[in-house]
């Protein structure tokens, strides 16, 4: 049995964190499925910007919408919802068979509405509409403002990816949205299994802190970020108001690890996966990483070389000057801009293939 397998077998999910055309027509994702365990996919602007940049695949696309007066945010997502939707059906017999717990597939709205919670919403309510797929998680950040579109989306009945999460206190804030929407939901006598994710970024932590820290706590603070959350995570699921909305027919909605390729070349390439191994949650993993784990990856070896005193690192990265919750709010603040240059970079590209394919 190769290591994916173990680690499916050992309760948590593993999802690919990448989407192209070529994964989809060389048959390459369905291998994935086949032979590495995965069993849903993430998606954002930046996989997007690269995909289409990189390769000529997305170029009939681009053309055949070249007399419909389509903004450049249009095309692209229609030419998203192509590739998403295709996925989602081949994930569709998990997704089943799980009875709706796993076999997702996730898009995300327009990075540029982070702190727009109106246009948030409608926008998700549209792209789950034209996607018409079971499957498909709308990734909604979970910023301030994007807190109130999630609460909303889930009681619309729109299942959500919260991304952009970076801290316990993030997370939980929320699960506080997506429990106020499912309680919303049982209040007005609706079903309350209304599926959802909440992704913790995970690598980003160590990567802020390289140089300011002692080299004994270099690749640690990311992986004890996720035990705390994680920690936070099942005692939220245990207590009494979670309990009656199990009751009623909701499940939980899951903690995902996302930003699990290790950054630092001189640390292990499977870091972020042997280290955050859990049952009844999501691991996200680009592909070099999950060819890696599937190669070398023991879930032992995780186990027995991380600390699993997440509080007492988070005690040393404190006396070490390192400030978690402005630290948090950094990181959340800078990926969201991150993925505005990536979503601008992207209209960029396709704005440039058109132009070329007017000129050809």
């Amino acid at each position: 049995m190769n290591s994916t397998q173990q680690l499916h077998d050992a309760g948590q999910s593993l999802w690919l964190d990448n989407i192209t055309r070529d994964l989809l027509k060389q048959g390459t994702l369905q291998q994935y499925i086949d032979t590495l365990s995965i069993s849903g996919l993430t998606s954002n602007p930046t996989i997007f910007d690269q995909a289409i940049k990189r390769s000529d695949a997305y170029d009939d696309a681009i053309r055949q919408r070249q007399v419909t007066g389509l903004s450049d945010e249009e095309v692209f997502f229609e030419i998203a919802l192509e590739d998403i939707t295709q996925a989602a059906d081949l994930f569709l017999p998990i997704h089943v068979r799980t009875c709706g717990v796993d076999g997702w597939v996730s898009l995300e709205v327009s990075p540029t509405l982070a702190h727009d919670t109106a246009t948030t919403l409608t926008v998700a309510r549209d792209l789950h509409h034209r996607a018409d797929r079971r499957n498909l998680l709308i990734k909604i950040p979970g910023t301030p403002e994007g807190l109130p579109a999630i609460e909303e989306a889930i009681y619309a009945g729109i299942p959500v990816n919260v991304t952009l999460l970076f801290s316990r206190e993030q997370y939980l804030a929320a699960a506080e949205a997506y429990l106020r929407g499912i309680e919303r939901r049982i209040a007005d006598g609706l079903c309350p299994e209304v599926g959802s994710v909440a992704s913790l970024f995970i690598s980003r932590w160590d990567v802020a802190v390289a140089h300011q820290v002692p080299n004994n706590l270099a690749n640690t603070l990311g992986l004890a970020i996720g035990r705390r959350t994680e920690q936070a995570y099942r005692d939220l699921l245990a207590s009494p108001r979670w309990q009656c909305a199990f009751n009623a027919g909701a499940r939980p909605q899951r903690l995902l690890f996302a930003s699990t390729g290790t950054k630092d070349p001189n640390a292990s390439d499977v870091l972020y996966v042997e280290g955050l191994a859990a049952p009844l949650t999501v691991n996200t993993m680009p592909e070099a990483t999950l060819k890696a784990f599937a190669d070398h990856g023991s879930l032992r070896a995780g186990q027995e070389a991380v600390p699993h005193d997440h509080e007492t690192i988070l005690a040393e990265f404190a006396a070490a000057g390192v400030d978690i919750d402005s630290l948090a709010q950094r990181l959340q603040d800078e990926g969201a801009a991150s993925f505005v240059t990536s979503w601008n970079e992207l209209m960029a590209v396709i704005a440039a293939k058109r132009n070329q394919m007017t000129s050809d």
